[in-house]
């Protein structure tokens, strides 16, 4: 079976705020067997416009990425989210 993955793209405009919503989403993360290969740190834009913070988070199948998105936990996560960042997360399967 192949390997879910998140990519997020991410502007904070609250720091402390997504502090939150990070403490938030943890609980969704252990559930559903989340594993961060890149979280923030240093990056470049090579093409397209970018965005300050980048994440890969992998799960051990797409079902569980998209199970883990959907789930009552990290909705009240995302909930957060959004109101102290702006950006995009989509769910892809490994080869």
């Amino acid at each position: 079976m192949s390997k879910g993955y998140w990519i997020a793209r991410v502007d904070v405009r609250d720091a402390e705020g997504y502090k939150d919503y990070v403490t938030a989403a943890k609980p969704a993360f252990d559930r559903f067997g989340a594993v961060f290969l890149a979280r923030g740190g240093a990056h470049e834009k090579a093409e397209g416009p970018g965005r300050d913070r980048n994440v890969i988070i992998e799960f051990p199948s797409l079902a569980a990425a998209h199970d883990c998105y959907h789930s009552p936990e990290y909705q009240r996560a995302v909930a957060i989210r959004q109101k102290v960042a702006d950006g995009e997360i989509v769910l892809v399967e490994g080869v």
